[in-house]
């Protein structure tokens, strides 16, 4: 089986990922946007990783252009999130993203890293807007993604663990 790992990440937990999945597969890795397209049909397993921002999962655009030509292949996408597993947002973030030609594609959430002193400035903003907002709410009303800015403020987080993969790697392996 040959493989490749694309990956699209701002602030680096898709690609820590992406790089952890490749030492572990033995697949190519390669940034989402520099992703060749006619190169893509070589692979029989097409892997893509990417951040969640603003409810949308980063890089999916690489896979919508490239469907034609992706055809047969073996296709998973995870994305990466600062919030813990929660059933709910992560069906909620599929509907919003996985529609028309990308429906049925498996998607795994994996937990990635949220430092506020590293975001952009735009980013930067709008988190400190809404962890204001945020901090005035009862704790028991908050949204698991409303949690993890909450958690993360004031101190760097890296929520990334290496050991998640494994229902990646099981799920390539099997069929």
């Amino acid at each position: 089986m040959k493989g490749i790992i694309l990956f699209a990440s701002k602030y680096g937990s898709s690609e820590k990922y992406a790089k952890w999945l490749s030492e572990e597969t033995g697949f190519d890795c390669v940034k989402a946007d520099k992703a060749d397209s006619r190169a893509l049909m070589e692979y029989d397993t097409v892997i893509l990783g990417g951040g969640i921002y603003a409810g949308r999962i980063a890089g999916l655009s690489v896979l919508k252009k490239n469907m034609n030509s992706l055809k047969g292949r073996k296709l998973v996408v995870y994305c990466c999130g600062a919030s813990e597993y929660d059933e709910g947002y992560v069906n909620t973030l599929k509907e919003q993203n996985f529609k028309d030609e990308l429906l049925g594609i498996p998607c795994f959430y994996l937990r990635g890293a949220f430092d506020m002193n590293s975001l952009k400035f735009g980013d930067r903003t709008l988190c400190k807007m809404l962890a204001k907002v945020v901090s005035k709410k009862d704790p028991d009303s908050c949204e698991v993604y409303e949690r993890a800015i909450l958690e993360a403020r004031d101190t760097p987080c890296d929520w990334t663990d290496r050991a998640s993969l494994k229902e990646i790697t099981d799920y390539i392996k099997s069929a």
